[in-house]
C-alpha cells in the first residue's frame, strides 16, 4: 500500500527557515512527479512546489525565490527547503504524489504537517 510520510514541520519565527520531507513507501510503481501543497485556514489548498520526473519545477508564485524543492529519487524523498518564512507561509503542508500505473495516474496524499510562522 502506498504511502506518504511527511516530517519537518514545526513552529518558527518571521525570517527563518525550515526543511519539509516526504518520503514515498510501498510503491512498485514509479512517480510522475511529486511536490507540496499548503492550506491555510479559510483557503483553499494551493500549490506550493512540485517537481517532475525529468526534473522539472514550478513554485507557487508566493514562493518563488524563497523555497527551493528538491528530489532523491533512489530514495523516492522529496523535500522542500523554506527560507525567509513570512507569516503568510502558515498552514498545513501536504505531500503530494501522482504514480504512474498500468491503466491511469493516480494522486496520493500525505497526512500534512503544520507549518506556524510567528512575528
Amino acid at each position: 500500500q502506498e504511502q506518504l510520510v511527511e516530517s519537518g514541520g514545526g513552529l518558527v519565527q518571521a525570517g527563518g527557515s525550515l526543511r519539509l520531507s516526504c518520503t514515498l513507501s510501498g510503491s512498485i510503481f514509479s512517480i510522475n512527479r511529486m511536490g507540496w501543497y499548503r492550506q491555510a485556514p479559510g483557503k483553499q489548498r494551493e500549490l506550493v512546489a512540485e517537481t517532475t520526473s525529468d526534473g522539472n519545477t514550478t513554485y507557487g508564485d508566493s514562493v518563488k525565490g524563497r523555497f527551493t524543492i528538491s528530489r532523491d529519487n533512489g530514495k523516492s524523498t522529496v523535500n522542500l527547503q523554506m527560507n525567509s518564512l513570512k507569516l503568510e507561509d502558515t498552514g498545513v503542508y501536504y505531500c503530494n504524489a501522482v504514480l504512474v500505473k498500468p491503466r491511469a495516474n493516480y494522486n496520493y496524499w500525505g497526512q500534512g504537517t503544520q507549518v506556524t510562522v510567528s512575528s
